[in-house]
């Protein structure tokens, strides 16, 4: 610092900052270790022992399960890392946390993969032994949980993961079976024939949680029903229906309107000349449709003019089915039915009903009191032998390239109705259809025989008390809270209006419906003997037992021929819908229900309502007290992640280049309530966030060094910017807490980042930079400051800890090596003393006054006419009485970080600097006097009047002495 050669250093008399925690973190490399020391210490079971021994509350989150299936997604790193910021807040929070995490196995994913391998090996899966199959299911599941394990570990997820959970195990895969009994028990399950949507892709019946919707193209057709029953407006006439699924027409058994809408009888005058083709209608033709909707229908049949003969009246009309001319087996009377259902907005105003694909088609055939519900399709989506004219043809092609195409089916449906002169139009939709969530392929209305779970008819159990699944689950609803609250209304309205639950499906990777049903009743058997034989043996061999074991090791008494074994499986959905059974119940140190489910925003459709129900139908209410979703994750433009359009983020890349703690401050940075995004520039972003944190807590450490309580200063010595510091401690205190209870970490990252950027980094540590290098040890500003420092240190490193754990656990060990793990800490308290309102009003006052003065010296820097803020002397006029006392007993040197400064009452000179944002304050930028001081480096007139250290300040000359005393 010396300004000759000949002068002596003072370097080693000034107290730098000294801390081997480094600037440059080193995450990758740095974050193993700390994982490693974790997991010697075994962190989670050492903080729950803790906390048991300290009596502290139990907290429980259960884990909603990932499915088995590939490596971590930058999805699952967004959700685990929320759920760890659950855990470990409420560990810091002096809570006792449970949480158990668990995987979902079974299911049509790993089923086709399992598929697919076999094909590669040239075998198909009906070469293959159930037992094989089911065996290589479970290996493969196993395989992908100990990868996801492992990237969920990487991330610094805390849990009992040597004791996780997973579906497919034999205990789980028992009690869900237990759970399922239940059901048969209480006679809420049942046998229903039903349209149900169905993929022949996958062939099984699909849930409404299994089912997405996209943009897709189909075949339209307008097509005549020849009117042999009606009125006498009728005669001769043929009603018109519209559909986008040809295929149903030879499914057809009815015809439904509604006698609200306005219908009439037309007559064709003339078609449309020059067209390059001959259109199917002629003049003379007499068609029913909608008043409302004539017009679209003329346009679509290419009739140039026609004619409202009357009014029609469709009550008690019945039509001929459109094929009969071409095969006695449509032969049959197809009437007219009345449904509510039934609109003029699009189409013809009348819909063709085909009961066995259709819900409201189903639902208006059983209110006319028809009972029989054609078959048509197969599971492989293929007409039934039986239908005439097209048995043996595809719906949808199953395999091979052209997977989830259009088969054959339509183009067939369309060329008979031609040759049956009943075609009159057709055409091309693009519209909103179901897909199977899995396979993305199209999916159809089927009727097949499956078991349901009643949604509206009184349960007598006791936990019930006579009310329905869904009274039930909806008062459930009403009673939890939600985070956010707008995720009540999503489940509400979904739960309202959902159907019964369909609970079964035709595959053999699951677990089973384990029951018998009576042959003759075509009821279950309901005997508590074979259900607990059922359950030992599943828990002893897995659900391998049901499909391998003879009916007899179950039945006891009862005739095996008289009974039929179900062999369909559960739908996962009741599967993780039951998890809460065999996690939260008959285990130590954990209690149902739980605090909290905390999965996507999406699983309102899937797991929060499926355990919704599941708990609904077996305990009277749900198995959680809370929940919290989280939106998608997009890219950073806000578009959906794809591979094909290259704007994922691998999370195990950016743990590789930039560490887990960046993914983890990224996601505690984001409102997770809505959709987030990621990409390069928004992790280069948060890298700086966290540099600039990690600084803050480096400058801690240095300038903390040797600290001790023997120079600890109390409350009532602290000067005025330490009482200020402890004052925003008090308040973020309160404020950290709250967020932490409220789940809302935005809350709790972004306030403590502006406060060690702003209050820290920008005003206590620039102003006390000088006291802490430069004044003598024992000094009090210097001990003051150093002690507001260690309460700030404790502090940040347990609030910031659910966060960023791995910087705030170096950050701890390298100050406190042997005091064990940062996570075994809570939340010190924070005195109540330090709320001081008044120097918080005062500090904004003088900051306000020097952003004056920052703003007069960066003008003189940028005109060459002063270098550092150490050159300058400015004089500050004040004309607020209030501003200026609020410097009483305070530096203005030392808050502006100038060597001197001048307070002047009143007004300034016209030509004095001003900010037009901060009224009555003006400088005046004058130049420090005196001489530089060679070891603070500030200029002052006293600099030289020690004479044993004539190129020091008084103040630094008094520092250096007693250092040279105790050096030597």
């Amino acid at each position: 610092m010396a300004d000759d050669a000949s002068a002596r250093d003072y370097r080693e008399t000034v107290f730098l900052p000294d801390t081997p925690f480094p600037m440059r973190a080193g995450l990758p490399q740095k974050e193993p270790e700390i994982l490693a020391r974790w997991a010697e210490a075994d962190l989670y079971n050492a903080i729950r022992a803790k906390r048991q021994a300290a009596g502290a509350p139990l907290y429980v989150l259960h884990d909603g399960p990932p499915y088995a299936n590939g490596a971590i997604h930058i999805g699952h790193a967004l959700q685990k890392t929320l759920k760890d910021f659950v855990v470990r807040s409420r560990f810091a929070l002096g809570y006792d946390v449970d949480y158990v995490p668990g995987w979902d196995c079974h299911g049509l994913p790993i089923e086709w993969k399992i598929e697919e391998e076999l094909r590669a090996q040239g075998r198909r899966k009906d070469e293959v032994s159930k037992a094989e199959f089911r065996e290589k299911c479970r290996a493969y599941a196993a395989q992908w949980i100990d990868v996801q394990r492992d990237g969920f570990k990487r991330l610094g997820v805390l849990g009992d993961w040597e004791n996780r959970y997973a579906t497919m195990d034999f205990g789980s895969e028992a009690a869900i079976v237990a759970e399922f009994h239940k059901f048969v028990v209480s006679g809420q399950l049942y046998r229903g024939s039903k349209p149900v949507m169905w993929s022949p892709v996958e062939r099984t019946a699909l849930a409404d949680a299994e089912v997405e919707y996209h943009d897709h193209v189909s075949p339209t057709i307008w097509v005549k029903f020849p009117v042999v029953e009606g009125s006498d407006a009728a005669q001769g006439a043929s009603v018109v229906i519209w559909t986008t699924t040809p295929w149903t027409i030879p499914a057809n058994r009815a015809v439904s309107y509604n006698p609200d809408i306005a219908y009439g009888v037309y007559q064709v005058e003339a078609m449309e000349s020059g067209l390059e083709f001959e259109p199917w209608a002629k003049p003379g033709d007499k068609l029913i449709v909608a008043d409302k909707l004539a017009g679209d229908v003329a346009k679509a049949a290419k009739i140039e003019s026609w004619k409202r003969l009357e009014s029609v009246d469709c009550q008690g009309m019945v039509c001929a089915h459109p094929l009969a001319a071409l095969h006695e087996h449509y032969g049959f009377a197809v009437p007219m039915l009345s449904g509510d259902h039934v609109t003029d907005d699009a189409g013809t105003g009348f819909v063709h009903t085909a009961p066995g694909h259709g819900a409201d088609d189903y639902l208006v055939w059983l209110a006319h009191g028809h009972r029989e519900i054609p078959e048509t399709v197969d599971p492989d989506g293929a007409y039934y032998p039986q239908v005439a004219l097209f048995a043996g043809l595809k719906v949808l092609e199953t395999e091979g390239k052209k997977v989830g195409k259009f088969g054959p089916a339509n183009g067939a449906v369309m060329e008979k109705l031609i040759e049956a002169g009943n075609l009159l139009a057709r055409g091309r939709l693009e519209h909103s259809y179901p897909h199977s969530w899995r396979s993305k392929a199209p999916v159809i209305f089927r009727n097949t025989p499956q078991w349901f779970i009643r949604m509206d008819e009184p349960i007598s159990t006791p936990e019930a008390g006579g009310r329905t699944l869904r009274e039930i689950a909806l008062q459930s609803i009403a009673a939890t809270a939600f985070h956010p609250e707008t995720g009540r209304n999503r489940i509400r309205a979904m739960v309202e209006s959902r159907p019964d639950w369909l609970i079964s499906r035709q595959r053999a990777w699951g677990a089973p419906l384990a029951m018998f049903v009576d042959k003759e009743t075509g009821q279950p058997l309901v005997d508590p003997e074979i259900n607990a034989r059922i359950v030992a043996a599943i828990a002893a061999e897995g659900a391998d037992a049901w499909f391998t074991r003879p009916v007899t090791d179950f039945l006891g008494g009862h005739d095996p021929a008289r009974y039929e074994k179900v062999e369909d499986i559960l739908d996962v959905w009741f599967d993780s819908g039951s998890t809460h059974a065999f996690t939260l119940e008959n285990r130590e140190h954990t209690r149902w229900p739980a605090d909290l489910y905390l999965e996507g925003s999406d699983q309102h459709r899937g797991w929060f309502q499926s355990s919704l129900l599941e708990s609904s139908g077996t305990r009277g209410r749900a198995p959680y007290d809370a929940v919290l979703t989280h939106g998608f994750t997009m890219d950073e433009n806000g578009e959906k992640m794809s591979k094909s359009k290259g704007n994922t983020v691998d999370p195990h890349q950016v743990i590789k280049d930039s560490g887990a703690e960046i993914i983890r401050l990224w996601a505690a940075l984001c409102d997770y309530s809505d959709d987030q995004r990621i990409g390069k520039t928004i992790l280069a972003t948060t890298s700086d966030a966290y540099r600039k944190l990690r600084n803050t807590v480096r400058y801690l450490l240095g300038a903390l060094a040797g600290f001790s309580d023997a120079e600890r200063v109390p409350y009532h010595n602290m000067p005025p910017l330490e009482r200020y510091i402890l004052h925003r401690l008090r308040e973020l205190d309160q404020q950290v807490r709250a967020a932490y209870d409220a789940y809302l970490f935005q809350d709790v990252a972004r306030p403590i980042l502006e406060f060690c950027q702003t209050e820290l980094s920008a005003l206590f540590f620039d102003v006390r930079r000088d006291a802490l290098y430069c004044d003598q040890p024992e000094s009090l500003r210097r001990r003051a400051a150093r002690t507001v420092m260690d309460l700030v240190f404790e502090r940040l490193t347990i609030w910031l800890s659910p966060l960023t754990p791995f910087t705030m656990e170096e950050a701890w060990s390298t100050r406190f090596p042997d005091a064990g793990s940062n996570s075994l800490r809570v939340f010190p308290s924070t005195p109540e003393e330090w709320l001081a309102p008044a120097e918080a009003e005062r500090w904004a006052k003088v900051q306000a006054v020097t952003s004056v003065v920052t703003g007069a010296l960066e003008i003189e820097r940028r005109e060459k006419r002063m270098g550092g803020a150490l050159e300058a002397a400015p004089v500050v006029h004040i004309a607020d009485a209030d501003m200026l006392a609020a410097f009483e007993g305070l530096d203005a040197a030392e808050v502006f970080r100038t060597s001197q400064a001048t307070l002047v009452a009143g007004e300034a000179p016209a030509d004095a600097f001003r900010l037009a944002e901060v009224a009555g304050v003006a400088v005046e930028p004058k130049k420090a006097e005196g001489q530089k001081c060679a070891r603070s480096w500030r200029i002052l007139p006293e600099v030289g009047s020690d004479p044993r250290y004539p190129d020091l300040s008084l103040r630094d000359a008094e520092a250096v002495a007693a250092w040279d005393r105790t050096h030597g």
